[in-house]
């Protein structure tokens, strides 16, 4: 995940967005720090779902294709 300080830059950018509006070399720094915060997020949320086992009430893994062969991918 992203450092608490890249956090703290991006609420503090999307603040002044709202209020005072932003210069173009501050848009362009919060374009990039969203675009690492969502690939951060994306390979955090990724990495969870290879690691997840879906379940029925009868005791099935019912779990989706693509995440178990992803899944297999990653212990090779």
């Amino acid at each position: 995940m992203l450092s608490k300080e890249k956090l703290a830059r991006i609420n503090e950018l999307a603040r002044k967005g709202k209020t005072s509006g932003l210069s173009k070399e501050e848009a362009r720094e919060q374009s990039s720090l969203r675009s690492e915060y969502l690939a951060a997020f994306r390979s955090q949320m990724l990495d969870t779902l290879t690691h997840t086992t879906i379940i029925d009430p009868q005791g099935n893994d019912v779990t989706p294709e693509k995440i178990k062969q992803r899944k297999k991918r990653n212990l090779h």
